[in-house]
């Protein structure tokens, strides 16, 4: 099986729009629970632009399921991942004026920084990723640091504007699914997937995990929060039979 995990930054946006409490992040988080997902996502950015110190703690005090945080390679943000424990942190690039993430962390020319992070937390247990472009230099400088696990940035494949360059991404990202994998990594993939492009990614059986976010916070617009994580799961789970 493909495992999902679903972001909930956009539940947080909505709310912060306003300043007030409304949508609930906490609800959220309890309905993530009752649609059995594997685990919640959320990034903590610099800014705090969405997701806040306290909704961490908060959800990981009152929901049941494992918390994936995407945090800048800082020692801020790491300090506070040893402070909450969550189930695993991903590093991630961030840019204080970028929408969203433009893409995959540049391991090669931060590697001194994230060996100085693996030591901070090297007396947890908390898994560590990163997310990274589907670039072999990047996998091996990755492999380098003894970080097992990776998840690869699939917004280029989703922002592809012809299926020609659509399946160049994706051939890329399954070379590299299989490159990593051989080399003894866990494989995650996420960004700009939805019910059309899903598909192709949940078809790489060496991908163990995808995290999804935007497009299921905006589904639920229409559908409702439960009803649009059920339908990703069961297009996940079809392919994966």
């Amino acid at each position: 099986m493909c495992k999902l995990g679903i972001n909930i930054d956009h539940v947080a946006t909505l709310r912060n729009a306003r300043g007030q409490s409304h949508p609930d992040l906490l609800k959220a988080a309890m309905i993530l629970k009752e649609c059995k997902v594997d685990s919640i996502t959320m990034h903590l950015r610099e800014d705090r632009r969405h997701i806040k110190d306290k909704d961490i703690f908060l959800i990981k005090e009152k929901v049941d399921l494992p918390i994936n945080l995407e945090i800048a390679p800082t020692e801020e943000m790491t300090k506070i991942a040893m402070k909450l424990n969550p189930r695993s942190v991903c590093f991630v690039p961030e840019k204080r004026m970028e929408v969203t993430t433009e893409g995959g962390l540049n391991i090669k020319s931060n590697m001194i920084k994230i060996e100085r992070l693996l030591n901070l937390l090297s007396n947890s247990k908390i898994k560590v990723a990163c997310f990274i472009e589907p670039d072999f230099n990047q996998i091996d400088s990755l492999n380098s640091l003894g970080v097992k696990i990776l998840e690869f940035h699939t917004g280029s494949y989703a922002d592809s504007k012809t299926t020609k360059i659509m399946e160049k991404k994706l051939s890329l990202i399954k070379e590299a699914a299989q490159y990593a994998t051989e080399l003894g990594f866990d494989c995650h993939a996420g960004h700009g997937l939805n019910y059309k492009n899903v598909f192709k990614i949940a078809s790489i059986k060496e991908i163990k995990e995808l995290n999804i976010g935007h497009f299921i916070i905006g589904e639920a617009i229409f559908s409702g929060l439960k009803n649009s994580i059920l339908k990703m799961k069961e297009i996940i789970n079809e392919v994966r039979k």
